[in-house]
């Protein structure tokens, strides 16, 4: 499907990409060719990578200028009294209300495609967590996907799709790019009632559930990304933001949000990885000094492999059924979290775009992704409710998979290698900040 995008708006994507990109590049002394254009200016040399500092919330200008079209705009009238005409200026004040809906409908433009629920819904029901969600899952798709289309020079393919059940989603996806062997973001929102099944799991967390007549309706909303470079020395991402509503019987509702977002190497880099732990550090900081420690050791628990003995990667940060303080200091919480993406991931992929590589190396990649695959299909949380949930979409929830893996038997790299270095990261997670 093609996708028109207005200049402005890629303008503002490569902006986001530049800023983001600047700090990072240790010693560059050239830049991608699809980023020369906007970098007119030399490229700052960096010679320390803990010194950077980062601002989470990179898509402030985007996100202002957006504001901008939705201004209300000044009239100048004329006024006659009894005795003579006075000329006056008035300012047209459009009222709250319609200047929020302008609001909505403008962002909505900017998205890689029109939301999942109608642009007259989201305006009816604007103060709903659930319209407020779906608009930050939308806006999250968008600014990733055109910051990987910078670096990699390719264009995300874009799929809507829609669930009989209720809901929908929109998958975008970019293969076999020049940077990126498979890309994926996704947003889904559904609605229906929870299946025996799903409502099973989520009671063995604790959830207590009271459904009517064997009901629960629910309301489920999410942007999830996989991507697998083909270089072996660019890492491998993923996050996840979502919320979840179900409806009891008595009307009363249960809310929680998850999500996080994680790093899966093939080689260890140390910079690379205090980047990306520092990067979640100050968003979760802005909240919750604990958060960050907290939800790190989540993460290093829940992408463990246990048939394997390690994890998956070097982590990041993870968290679920998040339902405190407030809905309000949550939800701030997770548009900080989505704000971080792409300045945690960005630079890493800039700094080892031309990184030169052997056979053994991409050997050595494709045995790793085969743990990916293994983690995946047996233990994802995600995967799990997915293939639980009549009427979801196998070819987004198969979405992370990457292109290629390979399993050896019995593969165990030699001591003292590159390879085994970075499996005794993974069988021993270590502190990165």
């Amino acid at each position: 499907m093609a996708t028109i995008v207005l200049y402005s708006i890629n303008r503002t994507a490569q902006t986001t990409v530049r800023q983001c990109l600047i700090p990072y590049s240790k010693g560059a002394s050239r830049v991608d060719s699809h980023l020369s254009v906007f970098l007119k200016t030399s490229v700052r040399r960096l010679t320390s990578l803990p010194r950077v500092r980062w601002v989470p919330n990179a898509t402030g200008v985007r996100r202002g200028a957006v504001l901008v079209a939705g201004a209300a705009a000044t009239v100048v009238g004329f006024v006659a009294s009894a005795t003579h005409f006075q000329r006056a200026e008035m300012a047209s004040v459009i009222p709250k209300t319609e200047e929020e809906d302008t609001e909505i409908a403008e962002k909505c433009k900017t998205f890689m495609s029109p939301p999942c629920t109608d642009v007259k819904v989201l305006q009816q029901k604007k103060e709903e967590m659930c319209t407020r969600m779906e608009m930050l899952i939308m806006e999250t798709q968008a600014e990733f996907c055109r910051a990987l289309e910078e670096v990699d020079g390719g264009k995300f393919k874009v799929d809507r799709w829609e669930r009989k059940e209720g809901g929908g989603g929109i998958s975008c996806v970019l293969q076999d790019g020049r940077v990126f062997e498979k890309a994926g973001v996704n947003v889904s929102v559904v609605f229906g009632n929870l299946t025996e099944e799903a409502a099973k799991q989520m009671r063995s967390r604790g959830k207590v559930l009271k459904g009517k007549d064997g009901k629960l309706p629910f309301c489920a909303m999410g942007v999830s990304s996989v991507i697998h470079p083909t270089n072996p020395h660019i890492p491998t991402v993923h996050f996840n933001y979502r919320y979840f509503e179900i409806e009891e019987g008595d009307g009363t509702k249960q809310w929680w949000f998850g999500g996080g977002t994680d790093l899966t190497p093939t080689y260890v880099n140390k910079e690379d990885g205090a980047h990306f732990h520092n990067s979640l550090k100050e968003a979760c900081d802005k909240h919750h000094h604990q958060y960050y420690p907290d939800f790190k050791k989540w993460c290093d628990r829940y992408f463990y492999i246990p048939h394997r003995g390690e994890t998956r990667g070097i982590g990041g940060i993870f968290f679920d059924d998040l339902d405190s303080p407030s809905q309000e200091e949550a939800f701030s919480f997770v548009k900080s979290c989505a704000h971080t993406v792409v300045p945690c991931y960005l630079p890493i992929v800039q700094k080892h775009l031309n990184d030169p590589f052997s056979p053994e190396e991409k050997d050595w990649q494709q045995v790793r992704r085969g743990r990916y695959v293994e983690f995946n299909l047996v233990y994802d949380r995600g995967v799990k409710f997915g293939l639980a949930t009549p009427g979801s979409r196998i070819e987004s929830i198969l979405m992370s998979l990457p292109l290629t893996a390979k399993w050896e038997y019995m593969h165990e790299p030699p001591k003292g290698t590159l390879e085994a270095d970075m499996l005794e990261v993974l069988q021993n997670p270590k502190e990165w900040v």
